[in-house]
């Protein structure tokens, strides 16, 4: 895995967005990742827990990103200014 570093070298936090208008509330991102997602109580959609994350969650990031039934998990990894959004296979 190549490291994820910022524009200075030094390692860069992974952004953490979810599109609530895109979430369908099925909260395998929470059941899997619940470090990383909660729920909100109020509508059941996605909610992160943090807006970023040290580099070494990334592996976790992802496979949580990549189980999002709706694909509203998207990662946003500084370095690259891309989107690492998981890799579904549907």
């Amino acid at each position: 895995m190549t490291p994820v570093t910022g524009a200075d070298g030094g390692a860069a936090n992974i952004g953490i967005r979810v599109d609530r208008d895109r979430c369908a509330g099925s909260g395998v991102c929470a059941l899997f990742e619940p470090r990383y997602f909660d729920q909100s109580e109020e509508d059941g959609l996605a909610l992160p827990r943090v807006r970023e994350a040290a580099p070494e969650a990334l592996p976790v990031l992802r496979a949580a990103a990549s189980r999002c039934p709706a694909g509203a998990i998207t990662l946003v990894v500084p370095d690259t200014r891309e989107s690492a959004a998981g890799d579904r296979a549907d």
